[in-house]
């Protein structure tokens, strides 16, 4: 695996702890209606609609469709009162991965993964994209969601510098340089039709089939 970001690209303006940034629960919407059924369209269409998902760096929602039907939801975050008001989960974990990108879960336990909003705030985004091949089955799906909206103070230098059409790319390099993903994918659906909303865009990875 290709070594992580240079470390004045992962600086962030407030660098205490995760934990105490996180420590209260936040029952806020990070993106608008519009922009949450972009998303909700994107996991209909690229999730097994069964199995199970890990739902990772997860909120008290998760945007996953109505017709989903998988049989185990794992949210991994940081508040468990935000995550145990999730109604989609079935388990919760709490687990930085900006500590230690190492899930604790075993090989090949999941069938799809997702990261809606969130991506702007890893320091070690490599080795987490990598770990999260480590456990998914072969040519489950990894789909990685944002906007435009973040913690300005959380997110990580580079994603501060970059410009919103840069952003997909960084997201792009991530997975390639974890070297464990196949047909990956940029959807742009920062620009729609009717009444405006936040930008979303996706990209996703398959793993690869070693």
């Amino acid at each position: 695996m290709a070594s992580d970001l240079p470390s004045d690209f992962r600086r962030r303006m407030d660098e205490s702890d995760d934990e105490l940034f996180y420590e209260y629960p936040r029952f806020v919407a990070h993106i608008d209606e519009g922009a949450i059924t972009d998303v909700v369209e994107i996991y209909h269409r690229l999730l097994p609609t069964t199995g199970e998902i890990l739902d990772l760096m997860s909120s008290w929602r998760s945007h996953l469709p109505q017709t989903l039907e998988a049989k185990r939801v794992v949210g991994l975050g940081l508040n468990r009162a935000e995550m145990a008001d999730n109604p989609a989960l079935t388990e919760i974990v709490i687990h930085n991965v900006n500590r230690e990108p190492r899930l604790p879960f075993d090989d090949a336990s999941f069938d799809g993964a997702v990261m809606t909003v969130s991506v702007q705030y890893l320091t070690r985004p490599i080795e987490v994209f990598a770990d999260v091949a480590r456990v998914l089955r072969r040519g489950g799906p990894f789909i990685v969601t944002f906007s435009n909206r973040m913690f300005p103070t959380k997110a990580i230098a580079l994603w501060q510098m970059a410009s919103e059409q840069q952003r997909p790319e960084i997201v792009r390099s991530y997975f390639a340089q974890a070297g464990t993903f196949e047909k990956i994918e940029v959807i742009d659906h920062s620009r729609r039709a009717g009444v405006p909303s936040d930008p979303i865009w996706a990209v996703v990875g398959y793993k690869k089939a070693l």
